[in-house]
């Protein structure tokens, strides 16, 4: 959208963060995440609970949403410019709260991965047009804090969904839990009537969403924080499963140390990024998310798991404003809807893989040999993260928006990051 649509979009060229419409996003898009994470831990313990010492049911429930998520992603930039984003955000919402219901049915594995496809739909629609519209909202000079104080709203149900979701489980059963988050995504439909309608514009790459992975200074970045969403799948999905009963408080105060890391490490992300540069945080995002999840490994350990579970979440959070600050810096405002959704199929399919791969694997590893196996492969990233480093040469350079003098610096910066 170039500085024109903004006008249209927000009612005026504002260089603050917080118009009507980005507002109207987050809010949106919190009640979303809050259904989403209310039941990310509590589906694979549902089923797993269902099938005794079934790792590899609960893996496939958590694998099934998010090869859903991934596929829907895929499809949303020209859902976008067919349809505009309020009806397509609207729609991400009906799918993901509208079936929720019918897991009060029955744990029956087939309709537990039935209902995670409709689910996973959903949520692809939800990242993908929230996360591009977070991004042409704000202006470019301050796109990296925009996009780090929508990552840490959305964030916030994560906080409070994650450990939750499995307390109430516990005390007041599955089917409340259910209820919940049905209610909560329907009642987003409310706030997502505020949104904008305008239809961004269709993309000029070829390719689709994933030619962008031809593309090394889109494809680096998106690799690299691919390897951290598997070590987040594996987490929120097994770290449950990997304790004993005694334990799950401690697991749960885990879920919630790092639910709580991540979104306030993303927004300062966005701050240091846009005043130092992106590309400063980008190695040691990497490197902390691998010690995190090493940290892991043994779930019994209260001292370990509560420091990995901080690590990990504060890793984590960087790498997802630094990765995301990077891609959209190195394309034109019309690209954004394909790189919001190259970089959402990045977190999701690496979730998905991880939660799957790791259920397949975990009876002949073990959860230790298994954590520290996924520590190794996040920080085999740092080997992108050096390449990236020498320039990507190969990335699409963003087209110069009109700007005032005082915002010169931040587009230096913004530069600098498309280089580094």
């Amino acid at each position: 959208m170039d500085a024109g649509s903004r006008v249209s979009v927000d009612g005026g060229v504002a260089r603050g963060i917080l118009g009507r419409s980005m507002v109207a996003t987050i809010v949106t898009a919190c009640g979303a995440m809050a259904s989403f994470y209310l039941l990310l831990s509590v589906v694979p313990l549902y089923v797993a609970q269902g099938s005794p010492g079934s790792a590899g049911a609960a893996g496939l429930v958590t694998g099934a949403l998010m090869a859903s998520t991934v596929a829907a992603e895929l499809a949303v930039p020209a859902l976008l410019a067919r349809f505009g984003y309020r009806t397509v955000f609207v729609l991400g919402l009906l799918l993901l709260g509208l079936p929720t219901m019918a897991l009060a049915v029955s744990a029956s594995l087939p309709l537990v991965v039935g209902v995670c496809v409709l689910r996973g739909g959903g949520l692809g629609i939800l990242m993908v047009v929230g996360t591009a519209l977070a991004a042409e909202l704000v202006p470019p000079e301050r796109r990296g804090e925009g996009l780090g104080l929508y990552g840490a709203a959305v964030g916030v149900p994560a906080i409070l969904g994650l450990p939750a979701g499995l307390w109430l489980s516990e005390h007041v059963g599955y089917t409340w839990v259910f209820a919940l988050a049905t209610v909560l995504s329907l009642a987003a439909v409310g706030s997502a009537l505020a949104l904008p309608t305008n239809r961004p514009a269709v993309s000029t790459a070829r390719g689709g969403v994933l030619g962008g992975l031809r593309i090394g200074g889109l494809a680096r970045p998106a690799i690299t924080f691919a390897a951290c969403t598997f070590a987040a799948g594996v987490i929120v999905t097994f770290l449950p499963l990997a304790a004993s009963s005694r334990e799950l408080p401690l697991i749960t105060a885990a879920l919630l140390v790092q639910s709580g890391a991540t979104p306030m490490a993303r927004w300062w992300a966005g701050w240091f990024g846009d005043r130092h540069g992106h590309a400063r945080l980008f190695a040691p995002s990497i490197a902390a998310t691998a010690l995190g999840t090493a940290l892991l490994a043994r779930p019994g350990a209260p001292v370990a798991v509560l420091v990995g579970a901080a690590v990990f979440g504060s890793g984590f959070g960087v790498a997802q404003n630094v990765t995301q600050s990077l891609m959209f810096a190195r394309v034109p405002e019309r690209e954004f809807g394909r790189v919001s959704a190259l970089w959402n199929l990045a977190f999701d399919a690496g979730m998905g893989i991880g939660a799957v791969g790791f259920g397949v694997l975990i009876g002949a590893a073990g959860y230790p040999v298994g954590f520290l196996g996924t520590a190794a492969l996040v920080l085999a990233g740092l080997v992108l993260v050096a390449v990236d480093r020498r320039g990507p040469a190969d990335a699409p350079r963003p087209s110069p928006a009109p700007c005032p003098p005082a915002c010169g610096v931040g587009q230096g910066r913004e530069s600098r990051d498309a280089g580094a």
